[in-house]
């Protein structure tokens, strides 16, 4: 068995270790097979990164023959014993399963249950289309963040290597295959970074400043839009910008400015217990029937679900789910909701940062 211990000199993780959990606790994985199924194929390598007061570093384990992958697991389970969060790449779908297959067929007694996982693909794939990724792959996050490598492998092609090696070991093969996890390794801790855009939605933003814009559309319409200037959790490793419909978000560094319409007209609030209301067809206005008691029963109906509203003319702002209340229509069948932009929300900067969040979760879904 072949072990490397790799020092990554005047390295430091771009993005901090201890947003993660406490840096000496935290152990990176990704393992190499030839295979996706545990008992028919062999597990040749197993690499790791962690954090000592002196620095990063990368540490691997590759199996010189097939019997040799007994070996392989447990240099690695009698390792990462000391640590207790382990972080991985997809490695739930993957690389766990896989491991705990191998020691249960080997007999082994080891598992993962005084370790807290955490994987980064899993927290980054849900804002694949916010960030305009074909797909999650690691490699395309890697491209996406201009990180580089020197590997010019596939994992697949890798596997016929390997056997080759097994056969007759080579200096280059071993050190292609080497290559290969070191910069999986290597390249999961340069994709830090890429969480930055995770915490956008799952860390705290605070508005630094609120302003009304006024603009001219492009049919020459005078409108109105709220333009928000956000401090982000984390700063952003590249600028990013995602329109949708008239929501806009540019978020670059510490900074984003996220774009909400503003509307100026008259919109409707329902009651929703309309039994205890009167409709007053005239007036066009839900009255409650201790007020309405004493309109000419000539002018007032019975209030349905449809006709029990107030009407009011105001500045408004949309919401995609009532986060905001009391929460206002076009009509009692529209989808469209919106809340009243009052003088007092207008001083309310946690609002606010709730008001941006939800923009930008619908951002997300869109």
């Amino acid at each position: 068995m072949i072990t490397e211990n790799t020092k990554l000199d005047d390295f430091k993780p771009a993005y901090p270790l201890e947003r993660l959990a406490p840096p000496t606790q935290v152990l990176f994985l990704d393992i190499e097979t030839t295979g996706f199924t545990a008992k028919s194929s062999v597990l040749y390598m197993i690499g790791c990164a962690y954090y000592e007061e002196d620095g990063m570093y990368i540490k691997q384990w590759m199996a010189e023959t097939y019997e040799q992958e007994k070996e392989v697991l447990h240099a690695f389970f009698d390792f990462a014993s000391r640590f207790e969060y382990l972080v991985h790449f997809n490695g739930n779908n993957f690389d766990l399963p896989y491991l705990l297959q191998k020691c249960e067929q080997y007999g082994m007694p080891y598992n993962f249950d005084n370790h807290k996982g955490i994987d980064l693909y899993k927290r980054i794939s849900p804002y694949k289309s916010f960030l305009r990724l074909p797909n999650c792959k690691q490699k395309t996050i890697e491209q996406y963040l201009g990180i580089k490598r020197e590997d010019i492998f596939s994992g697949g092609e890798l596997i016929g290597i390997y056997h080759d090696y097994v056969q007759q070991p080579d200096e280059l093969a071993c050190a292609a295959l080497l290559l290969h996890n070191f910069e999986d390794i290597f390249g999961m801790l340069n994709i830090l970074p890429v969480l930055s855009y995770y915490d956008i939605f799952n860390g705290e933003l605070k508005a630094k400043k609120v302003q009304a814009n006024y603009y001219t559309d492009h049919i020459g319409n005078r409108r109105q839009e709220l333009i928000m200037t956000m401090l982000l959790p984390s700063p952003l490793p590249v600028p990013l910008s995602v329109a949708v419909g008239e929501c806009y978000f540019k978020g670059e560094g510490e900074l984003a400015h996220i774009k909400v319409p503003i509307y100026e007209e008259e919109l409707k609030y329902f009651y929703t217990n309309y039994k205890d209301y009167y409709y007053l067809p005239i007036e066009d206005v839900a009255l409650h029937k201790s007020v309405a008691t004493f309109v000419d029963k000539a002018h007032r109906l019975q209030a349905t679900a449809a006709t029990c509203y107030t009407r009011k003319y105001s500045l408004y702002l949309p919401e995609w789910e009532p986060i905001m209340t009391p929460f206002f229509k076009r009509d009692y069948k529209s989808k469209e909701l919106f809340f009243e932009l009052t003088d007092e929300l207008k001083r309310d900067r946690p609002a606010f940062a709730a008001y941006a969040k939800h923009i930008l979760e619908m951002m997300c879904q869109a």
